[in-house]
């Protein structure tokens, strides 16, 4: 088989860089490669599914460029494809006094991003989220939302189709062999390769010579839903979160029915796939896995200890909703006993350091370009972040 670009991993980032390409190039030949039977099997239809507004990133980095835009476009495309959008908005709490000076430099940082924020006081928060909980004051972000992420793949994938997309399920990528890459069907000779592998994407990036210095590092995160009798919040409410950690503390989540969940965790897992038992345990991932470890247990990149005493007790259902109640007191682990799809976040690690890359990292050349940190807010700027990348590709192959 032939295309001018193949496409390896049918997630959200591969759904949306395909799309981009079909409307710059829609005389060019497009194929995604999917290992699952399904498209977005994996963190993009396991995720949140919150429109994030983008404070939270450092005003020089790729996720602060492209969060917003991100937010715009997938507005756009969901109110064009009849995908509901619920505008929450969102609460972002101090649980202590020590929370605020954090509090005070998430909304500097927001402001200097151009997301618009408010401060508000104890009052002002019980007016806009009456059960939430904060010590002196939090911020408002009227235009953080959400949406499912089961519909928007569906919607995406229809558009694809229609755009003459071509999308092959269930067939896995297993080598490069020269120019064309080997897969369980058979043989595709690409003019070039995106690699949105998620997971996989360090080990498909190394076939190409790329991503000798990072290692994908895998964090589980559990949910769980609360049934009607559950706290009926009407905006999601979040804590400070630790700056030192590419993770945003849990949280409660208004889902786009309306219902409310809380979660996530983030915890280690010792296979990529590590979803629930021994279900695709792989011994090489967990050898890679336990060899990465003592690394990022001695980081000064981030306080490593108290990630782990924070999240394994996560495990347990009552102890996740009773650290959640400092942002709703009102919560009880009772109310809260329909468990979520569990997703496994494919988080980039520094080789070198132990350091658990921030922002998104993409690399390539003429040949082929690699998205090799693609975790949250990848979801909410996946159209801008398609963008980018078809922006690198074209300043690429035209060096």
């Amino acid at each position: 088989m032939q295309t001018d670009y193949c496409i390896i991993g049918g997630g959200i980032v591969g759904l949306t860089i395909a799309r981009e390409l079909a409307v710059r190039f829609p005389e060019r030949q497009i194929l995604i490669l999917e290992k699952e039977s399904h498209l977005g099997e994996h963190a993009s239809g396991r995720n949140s599914g919150v429109l994030h507004a983008g404070f939270y990133y450092a005003p020089d980095s790729l996720k602060a460029r492209l969060t917003a835009r991100g937010n715009q476009l997938l507005r756009r495309f969901c109110a064009e494809n009849g995908v509901p959008v619920l505008s929450c908005g969102k609460v972002v709490v101090a649980s202590a006094v020590t929370d605020l000076p954090r509090l005070d430099a998430l909304m500097q940082r927001g402001l200097a991003n151009g997301v618009e924020l408010e401060m508000v006081d104890q009052a002002g928060l019980r007016t806009i989220e009456p059960l939430a909980r904060t010590v002196d004051r939090a911020i408002w972000s009227p235009t953080t939302g959400v949406s499912d992420p089961q519909a928007v793949t569906a919607a995406l994938q229809s558009d694809l189709l229609a755009r003459k997309v071509a999308i092959r399920t269930n067939t896995q990528v297993r080598s490069r062999r020269g120019s064309t890459l080997v897969t369980v069907a058979g043989v595709v000779q690409a003019g070039h390769v995106v690699n949105t592998a998620g997971l996989y994407a360090d080990t498909v990036a190394k076939w190409y010579g790329f991503c000798d210095d990072y290692v994908v590092m895998p964090f589980k995160g559990l949910y769980w839903y609360g049934p009607p009798s559950a706290p009926r919040l009407s905006r999601h409410v979040y804590p400070v979160p630790d700056p030192r950690n590419p993770f945003l503390g849990v949280h409660f989540t208004v889902t786009a029915s309306g219902g409310v969940k809380v979660g996530p965790t983030a915890i280690p897992v010792l296979w990529r796939e590590a979803y629930r038992g021994l279900t695709r345990f792989k011994l090489d991932e967990m050898g890679q896995v336990l060899t990465s470890f003592p690394k990022f247990l001695r980081s000064d990149e981030q306080d490593v200890a108290q990630l782990m005493r924070t999240e394994f007790p996560k495990y347990s259902r009552r102890h996740l909703v009773k650290q959640a109640q400092r942002l709703v007191p009102t919560a009880r682990p009772a109310d809260f006993s329909v468990r979520g799809r569990p997703g496994i976040r494919a988080q980039l690690m520094q080789k070198s350091t132990g350091r658990l890359e921030m922002d998104f990292v993409v690399r390539g050349d003429t040949v082929s370009t690699h998205v090799l940190n693609a975790v949250s807010p990848a979801w909410t700027g996946s159209l801008a972040f398609a963008e980018f990348v078809v922006d690198t590709m074209v300043a690429n192959q035209a060096a």
